[in-house]
């Protein structure tokens, strides 16, 4: 019955919340926090793997055998193909098997990306990525930490993401100057949303996880998935940013 009372007054805000419910809350906080971590350092991990790869690619030469021989083409091909195999198979993957192919994936990119190396100089490389940090950053801690349900900003997103992929591609054969500005602004500005809307997505899951006690593999694979979706919004951002600060070598 004191329990009880104490509950009442609680909640009615006549009293400090029972140490129950605090321990409770901190344990909740502690576990969301872990998943948190766990997404951002694999999305990282994703990032350095590739930063690494694509500097030893330019540097080795390797970049220049792989766009001599052709074979750029089919890294992108198997970039694809990972990254739907990940989606579409994750059920049917164990954990282990999804890290590695977000690795894998992390990986190839890193040979696609080394190509920037031959066409940008370092110094507006550099620039560009700790721009791209900055607004990533930014972005998430806003997507994380706001209160206003980005849920409707999907759709548009997703429109967006289709129209810059779509105008990409067909400039590739019209090759028009105005065109690949503006396809950069839109790739800026949807890349950017997409960075908050995915971490308010990332802050949900963990709270999720963390009150229902998602088994660990389960808790895992999901995190491989959100870790991809932030490493993709944080490679493309920089891209499109690269456009515009990128001081391409003479």
């Amino acid at each position: 019955m004191n329990e009880l009372k104490d509950d009442r007054e609680w909640l009615d805000g006549r009293s400090a919340a029972p140490a129950g419910y605090l321990a409770e809350a901190r344990e909740a906080a502690r576990a969301q926090s872990s998943v948190l971590r766990e997404v951002y350092a694999w999305m990282c991990g994703g990032l350095a793997v590739s930063g690494a790869i694509a500097w030893h690619a330019a540097q080795s030469g390797l970049c220049l055998k792989i766009l001599a021989s052709g074979w750029m083409i089919g890294l992108m091909i198997a970039e694809i193909g990972l990254v739907m195999a990940l989606s579409f198979l994750l059920e049917k993957l164990s954990a282990f098997a999804a890290t590695a192919m977000f690795l894998g994936y992390a990986a190839l990119n890193g040979l696609t990306l080394s190509t920037i190396f031959l066409v940008y100089d370092l110094g507006a490389i550099a620039r560009t990525f700790f721009v791209t940090a900055g607004m990533f950053g930014g972005m998430a801690l806003y997507g994380a930490t706001t209160r206003r349900d980005l849920a409707g900003w999907g759709s548009f997103l997703v429109m967006g993401l289709f129209g810059v992929v779509i105008a990409g591609f067909a400039n590739l054969f019209f090759k028009s100057p105005m065109v690949d500005f503006l396809v950069s602004c839109a790739g800026v500005v949807v890349f950017t949303g997409l960075a908050a809307w995915d971490a308010q997505k990332v802050k949900a899951f963990a709270a999720v996880a963390a009150e229902h006690g998602l088994p660990a593999e389960e808790t895992k694979k999901a995190g491989i998935m959100f870790a991809l979706s932030l490493y993709l919004d944080f490679v493309n951002l920089f891209l499109h940013l690269l456009r515009f600060m990128g001081g391409k070598r003479r």
